[in-house]
């Protein structure tokens, strides 16, 4: 059997991982957005916006609606 090279270890040594996690990303981060994608942002960064998030004194958080008469997004 021919000698492996470095990928091919790594492979052979996380298969039983990307089995449960599935295989890697590989595309890229630097593309341009699509207008479907524009809109999904768009929608996202409204339906955040109408939460606020508190502290505790213990330095735990929680969301609550900023106007918990405004049902529009919920």
């Amino acid at each position: 059997m021919a000698k492996e090279n470095g990928a091919q270890r790594f492979m052979r040594a996380t298969g039983k991982l990307r089995m449960i996690f599935g295989p890697a990303n590989r595309s890229s981060l630097g593309h341009e957005m699509t207008e479907q994608n524009r809109q999904l942002l768009a929608m996202r960064e409204a339906e955040t916006a109408q939460w606020e998030t508190m502290h505790r004194p213990d330095g735990s958080t929680y969301v609550v609606p900023r106007n918990p008469e405004d049902k529009s997004l919920r």
